[in-house]
């Protein structure tokens, strides 16, 4: 054999696309569907950690919670994020995405009611930066024509619904990016392990599956919560003397 016919060839068989492969039978067409796998794709870009809403640098006033010794291991947080999810702003969070996501969405006054629901200014301006941040970068996806300012979880639902993207899958999809990202907070500030973080995330599956659920047929008047804990959080952290975080 020629010197670098083995390079030449691997190349070659790197070359061959999805579709090739599929007809030639070496692998199985995709039974997902074109526009769900189109749909999914998009979701899995726009949660990202690396899609570029600055996600990282708010932790929703944990910061202040682990300083007041709130939250100190896995186990503190994983009830600190059942309550959030359950009972809290990031269920509220989930209702507003749901009617951004309908094709009948008011989205100007969803957008004032976001703003108007937040409890505290950092949580607030944690909401309308994001929402800000997503719509910038939401732009290749052609980006619908959104009020300014505009909520996080609305400019969310409201580009999922004008892509036709499923309105449970990316109410999950949301939910699921958030609490992943309030856990990475955590882990840097408490400071907790990967792994701990990780088994907070697993451990919070059921939490998520049945806040999805439960807010699928919520109305707007079901919007508030009793998390007063984390409110308070949320105010105190804009005068904690010792801050990583925005929020």
């Amino acid at each position: 054999m020629p010197a670098g016919m083995g390079i030449i060839m691997m190349t070659m068989t790197t070359t061959i696309t999805e579709e090739q492969a599929v007809m030639a039978g070496t692998r199985p067409a995709m039974t997902i569907g074109a526009e769900n796998a189109a749909g999914l794709l998009r979701l899995l870009a726009w949660l990202s950690p690396a899609f570029p809403t600055g996600g990282f640098a708010y932790s929703h006033g944990i910061e202040w919670a682990v300083e007041a010794g709130d939250i100190t291991d896995g186990e503190t947080l994983r009830a600190w994020l059942t309550d959030l999810l359950t009972h809290g702003a990031v269920r509220s969070d989930a209702i507003l995405l749901r009617h951004a996501c309908r094709p009948d969405a008011d989205l100007v006054s969803l957008a004032e009611l976001a703003a108007a629901a937040a409890p505290a200014r950092e949580r607030q301006a944690e909401s309308l930066n994001q929402g800000a941040a997503f719509v910038r970068a939401a732009t290749a996806w052609g980006c619908p024509g959104l009020p300014d300012p505009v909520a996080y979880p609305v400019a969310v639902g409201a580009l999922a619904g004008a892509h036709g993207i499923d309105e449970d899958a990316a109410c999950l999809g949301f939910l699921q990016a958030v609490t992943a990202n309030l856990i990475s907070a955590a882990v840097r500030l408490v400071p907790l392990g990967q792994s701990t973080g990780l088994a907070v995330l697993a451990a919070l599956e059921p939490v998520i599956l049945c806040t999805a659920a439960a807010t699928r047929g919520a109305g707007l008047d079901d919007i508030g919560g009793a998390v007063f804990r984390s409110d308070i959080a949320a105010m105190r952290h804009e005068t904690q003397y010792t801050r990583l975080f925005r929020s």
